[in-house]
């Protein structure tokens, strides 16, 4: 095995184990933020959202598809009396969702040339699983793509010195292995 006993072996080991434990430890609370909302979601918590009504002007227009959407959206705001400042849109369709929607936004639709729009205050585990999906603020999600990284390097890097120490090889492997053979059986049985 790759790190035997000499002393840069030593080093090297050492170094990883180090990297492992301060990736893990940074990375800890945004692990604990995906376990956490995404354990919730699944046993039936999904958060909820207090939705109210803007009343907009009776002539209020919006093309979903316009090239000044962005803008469009920002007027009818400023229009119905509304300070909101957002990152960008998602379009489904006839309707608009500011973004991010991990934190009070709007939903606009348009049907027969009516404009509707509503105000979304989502609660803590709403928030929670909007982060966890990806919809919260940029900057946020460049950091989740950092989190992916990390999780694989805390995932990988505490494998290999599992494999890679005498004591530990056997037992790695067999949990490792028990672990593979469940996922696989959950995921073609069920």
């Amino acid at each position: 095995w790759p790190f035997t006993d000499d002393t840069t072996g030593v080093r090297m080991r050492r170094t990883l184990i180090n990297l492992h434990l301060y990736a893990a430890a940074f990375l800890a609370p945004m692990f604990l933020l995906v376990a956490i909302s995404g354990g919730l979601y699944l046993i039936g918590n999904k958060g909820s959202v207090d939705s109210t009504e803007l009343t907009l002007a009776k002539d209020a227009e919006l093309d979903p598809g316009s090239a000044s959407l962005e803008d469009d959206i920002r007027v009818l705001l400023e229009d119905a009396g509304v300070e909101f400042s957002f990152e960008y849109v998602k379009v489904s369709g006839n309707s608009v969702t500011t973004r991010p929607t991990s934190r009070t936004h709007f939903v606009f639709s348009v049907s027969d040339g009516v404009v509707a729009a509503v105000r979304n205050e989502p609660n803590l585990q709403k928030s929670m699983i909007e982060l966890h999906k990806g919809h919260g603020p940029t900057l946020f999600k460049e950091f989740q793509k950092v989190l992916a990284v990390g999780l694989l390097f805390v995932v990988l890097s505490g494998m290999w010195l599992g494999i890679s120490s005498k004591g530990l090889r056997l037992p790695t492997l067999a949990v490792s292995g028990a672990g593979l053979v469940l996922f696989v059986i959950l995921a073609v049985l069920m």
